[in-house]
């Protein structure tokens, strides 16, 4: 009879991005072609800005002190080539106007939308890669890069996507309610997007795994999570059932962020969050022999 293979790392689902709730989206990454008409738009309206700029000044420059035009060039010709890609970028989660138009949005690696600093690396890097020579450097990048970055996303850990709807290719982890009120006053922050992925693929393949496989893997996955999860959930808690609400919360509260008024807590039950459970509970769902056990 052939012995189960060793518990090990589950293989990635596929190219596709993944969201910092550790959700598998299917959307397609943006190819060179189309990334480069975004690219072209986006130039040639920040080049109209600065030719406009340069008319402008040509006809108020013999009323203006040389140093003060000097300074006022300086100041747009900055504000053209990166402000414009890190204010469009931060203002709208990712989209410039050749991106809007072209139906493409910059996301980090993990699916989740971008901020200052990523916006704010891709600027500068793109000012050598795109401005300083013609673009030959972004599309070499490309070329080599699986995923289609250019050297500004590889240093931000952003990604080039085609916006579609998400389609979800497993189901959500849902709370179990007797965890909700554990879960809503636990603190998830310093758990990392690539554990949360472990989990989420482990949950969503848990019944395709042979039992001691399942598990030896749900055990260590749990035993990494609850060492980044404060306080630890109540005694006796289920592996497979713990995981589930740390995801499920971990989700919830990406949501209250996005769309604070949309997504309301869940109500704590009585107990408190670190008490065995009370008899009138209901039921864990099935689970892998032996019940995870926090470390003390």
């Amino acid at each position: 009879m052939s012995q189960p293979a060793p518990p090990g790392p589950l293989p990635p689902m596929g190219g596709d991005v993944v969201s910092g709730e550790a959700v598998v989206l299917e959307l397609r990454l943006a190819k060179l072609p189309s990334r480069s008409l975004a690219i072209v738009i986006d130039l040639t309206l920040q080049l109209g800005l600065l030719l406009a700029f340069v008319f402008l000044l040509g006809a108020t420059a013999g009323h203006l002190d040389t140093a003060l035009v000097a300074a006022l060039s300086l100041v747009v010709t900055v504000g053209v080539v990166l402000g414009y890609p890190i204010l469009f970028e931060t203002l709208t989660r990712g989209r410039s106007l050749g991106k809007l138009v072209l139906g493409l949005r910059v996301v980090r690696d993990d699916g989740g939308p971008i901020r200052f600093r990523h916006s704010l690396v891709r600027a500068l890097l793109g000012l050598v890669e795109i401005w300083l020579t013609s673009g030959v450097v972004a599309i070499l990048a490309s070329l080599v890069s699986t995923t289609g970055k250019r050297l500004g996303d590889q240093l931000a850990g952003t990604v080039v996507i085609r916006e579609r709807v998400p389609v979800q290719r497993a189901p959500m982890a849902t709370m179990p309610p007797w965890l909700a009120g554990w879960a809503a006053q636990a603190d998830l922050g310093r758990l990392p997007d690539d554990l949360a992925l472990a989990a989420r693929q482990f949950l969503a393949r848990s019944s395709e795994l042979a039992p001691a496989v399942r598990t030896s893997m749900g055990r260590r996955i749990a035993g990494d999570v609850v060492r980044c999860v404060a306080p630890p959930p109540p005694p006796g808690t289920p592996v497979e059932a713990f995981l589930a609400a740390v995801l499920a919360e971990r989700r919830r509260r990406e949501e209250q962020r996005s769309r604070p008024e949309a997504v309301a807590p869940p109500v704590a039950p009585s107990a408190a969050p670190t008490a065995p459970l009370a008899p009138s509970a209901p039921p864990a769902p099935p689970s892998p022999p032996g019940g995870f056990a926090p470390p003390g």
